[in-house]
């Protein structure tokens, strides 16, 4: 069994940083690649970020490019989200996920994720 523990929400006024991060357990964790996802309220679950395997590939959702950077440490079983300039529409639950399949190309696809965090809270004020 996976589990995913997200950590580093919080509030913060407009403009400012957070930095997510999500554990996970399991000695397979470098095998797999990994998603940022987030759903505010009243709102679908939408795809943020995703990353590779190996760390070496990683994409983006287009409200996020230039401001969030997804990165990894498969030494520590961690992934993270580093939020800059946030805006309060960047308000929601986020969610980090595990792809299901190893080998498989990053995906923006939720339901090809199997394991899923809890989530942690981000609220941007204005």
């Amino acid at each position: 069994q996976v589990q995913l523990v997200e950590s580093g929400g919080g509030l913060v006024q407009a403009g400012g940083s957070l930095r997510l991060s999500c554990a996970a357990s399991g000695r397979t964790f470098s095998n797999y690649n990994m998603g940022w996802f987030r759903q505010a309220p009243g709102k679908e679950r939408e795809f943020v970020a995703a990353i590779s395997n190996s760390g070496g590939t990683t994409y983006y959702a287009d409200f996020v490019k230039g401001r969030f950077t997804i990165s990894r440490d498969n030494a520590k079983n961690t992934i993270y989200l580093q939020m800059n300039s946030l805006k309060p529409e960047d308000t929601a639950v986020y969610s980090c996920a595990r792809h299901g399949r190893e080998g498989a190309s990053i995906s923006r696809y939720a339901d090809q994720y199997d394991y899923w965090g809890q989530g942690t809270q981000v609220t941007v004020s204005s």
